[in-house]
């Protein structure tokens, strides 16, 4: 099991590195990084699990909180933290609660800390099989939303704006590409046309999300070929149907190809 985590702190203090040695025997791999953006960047593939030790200098580091918050939707990492209940308050009002894996007010509980943890790696470890789907919607709320309605079965990544996506497509494949249709600067119909421009991403599947389910807008959606439309005022229950009909048609196809 993959039980690397990564701790984010200001210094080296006496209760960060007990955190460190407790994690150690706890057979946990161990990484550690400033709460900055250059050393976050060379640190952040090194775990999946962001562990954040707060401290009043929160206030100080407002690009630094944009720039995690990015980066773990980007690249769905689970974010915990350790602080006191002011500095949560803080973190709350700047990540979505879907965001926060856990928190853990000090004086911390390090057994509760290492069995949170532990379930985490469990659950990374189950998820590293499911399929994975990324959403491209610049509303907030619906992103969060409908994560939530996936994330019991898909391994879900959400990012905020076209180039967001193709930022991450550089580096990851998908199976399946959730696009918002209108977006401000770059529109949906723009990014598929980036999509299927490279040859990384040319043949990755995506099904455009729209808000208009008339017949004209219909058509003109089916027009560009994508690999089918889902409504955004469709429910939980309609929108997790149509996904496993596509997954179930496609592994169709590939069992007929064989």
């Amino acid at each position: 099991m993959n039980k690397n985590v990564l701790i984010i702190s200001k210094g080296s203090t006496f209760m960060v590195g007990a955190i460190v040695n407790n994690l150690k025997n706890a057979d946990f791999n161990v990484f550690q990084c400033l709460p900055e953006i250059g050393d976050l960047n060379d640190h952040a593939d090194e775990a999946d699990i962001y562990l954040f030790y707060l401290g009043s200098y929160i206030d100080e580091i407002p690009s630094f909180l944009t720039y995690l918050k990015d980066l773990c939707l980007e690249k769905d990492k689970k974010l915990c933290l350790i602080g006191e209940k002011i500095e949560i308050d803080t973190m709350e009002k700047i990540f979505h609660e879907s965001m926060i894996a856990n928190i853990f007010l000090r004086p911390l509980n390090t057994p509760v800390l290492i069995d949170s943890l532990n379930m985490i790696a469990e659950v990374n470890e189950r998820m590293a099989d499911r399929k994975s789907i990324l959403i491209v919607d610049d509303d907030a709320t619906f992103l969060h939303m409908v994560k939530e309605w996936l994330a019991e079965e898909y391994r879900v990544t959400i990012v905020t704006s076209g180039m967001q996506a193709i930022t991450y497509l550089a580096n990851n494949r998908p199976d399946l590409i959730l696009l918002d249709y209108e977006m401000p600067v770059t529109s949906g119909p723009q990014v598929l046309g980036m999509i299927r421009a490279e040859s990384g991403s040319s043949n990755l599947p995506v099904m455009f999300l729209t808000g208009k389910g008339d017949r004209d807008s219909v058509s003109k959606v089916l027009s560009l070929k994508p690999d089918g439309y889902l409504l955004k005022s469709s429910g939980k229950k309609e929108v997790l149907k149509s996904i496993k009909k596509f997954f179930d048609e496609r592994k169709a196809r590939e069992m007929t190809e064989m």
